[in-house]
């Protein structure tokens, strides 16, 4: 039915292998699930729409990876994204298994802040088995946030910024977080799950009080509905893209796309974490990932972790912009 005009019921059942009284059932099922398909008794069955849902026919539906969506568990309602596919990759899971969600109930950020699951977003977590040493996954939250700019900007036109290590920044409010986590051993990854939520078609009165000033929406930014199922598409045919050039090409490319991205290098920053406030100039990220902060002492200060806050814009004859 995808392919336009209209389909019997009897040419369905023949294709498929069925009767056409289990065709009917099967379409009474679509119906429910919130697919719009017309019926006449001469001309036989057409899709008029589908639900904005992230259901794994849908997504799969001219999905052009070889790795990445595999596998798609969905859930109308969860916990966590993020904790169905810790268990599952704890479980062997095949790299490439996506989890996604259209509601979750606890999900959470980094810093264990929690992540606000709001109507029209997106929440996906993705399991990968990099051959890598522990150290190296600082990259990938980069990674995430490269493929997430990327395929937004090539679905809505939108040019996402990135701030250090798993922001996406429009208009100078949030519209998107990213939190890798892992298990590993002293010398080798086991696995990494990236778990990436978007608002995409939020409207601007659903946000909660605490983020309404902060926070945004694709459909906010662009004044036009977006397609999660393409969005989620062109978000999984990224990663693979960027997953197949760490392996074979390295970080170097990557790292530089994400600093043509960045909303934090050349910007005086505050890094705070669990033990300490640190201050200075952001000037790059190495190859692992880590932020590198020039302190009013000159001195150079390697970051791993922590919550970055834009202070002022560094004018590179010296003086300091004004407050961001």
């Amino acid at each position: 039915m995808r392919e336009g005009g209209r389909v019997s019921g009897e040419k369905l059942g023949r294709t498929v292998g069925i009767s056409r009284t289990a065709v009917w059932k099967y379409i009474a099922e679509l119906r429910r699930e919130g697919y719009q398909i017309s019926s006449s008794p001469r001309l036989g069955y057409s899709l008029i729409s589908a639900p904005d849902e992230l259901l794994p026919e849908e997504i799969k539906g001219g999905l052009n990876t070889n790795i990445m969506g595999k596998q798609i568990i969905h859930y109308r309602e969860i916990s966590s994204t993020q904790d169905i596919a810790k268990a599952l990759a704890a479980q062997g899971a095949d790299e490439g298994v996506v989890v996604v969600a259209e509601r979750q109930t606890q999900g959470r950020g980094r810093m264990g802040r929690n992540w606000f699951s709001l109507p029209g977003s997106i929440c996906l977590s993705l399991i990968l088995r990099p051959e890598l040493k522990p150290l190296e996954a600082l990259k990938f939250p980069l990674i995430a946030g490269v493929g997430a700019a990327q395929a937004i900007n090539k679905l809505t036109g939108l040019r996402p910024e990135l701030k250090w290590p798993n922001d996406l920044i429009l208009g100078g409010k949030k519209v998107g977080g990213i939190l890798a986590e892992l298990s590993a051993e002293t010398d080798r990854v086991i696995y990494i799950v990236l778990g990436i939520g978007i608002n995409v078609n939020t409207p601007r009165n659903l946000f909660p009080e605490e983020i309404e000033a902060i926070a945004t929406s694709l459909k906010e930014e662009c004044g036009k509905e977006v397609s999660r199922v393409k969005l989620v598409q062109a978000i999984l045919v990224e990663l693979e893209s960027l997953y197949e050039e760490l392996k074979f090409v390295g970080f170097e490319p990557i790292r530089q796309k994400w600093k043509s991205l960045s909303n934090t290098i050349g910007f005086w920053v505050r890094v705070s974490n669990a033990k300490e406030e640190i201050e200075g100039e952001a000037i790059d990220i190495d190859q692992e990932g880590a932020l590198i902060l020039r302190k009013a002492s000159g001195s150079l200060q390697r970051i791993i972790a922590g919550e970055v806050t834009l202070r002022k814009e560094v004018n590179r004859g010296g003086n300091l912009g004004g407050q961001v």
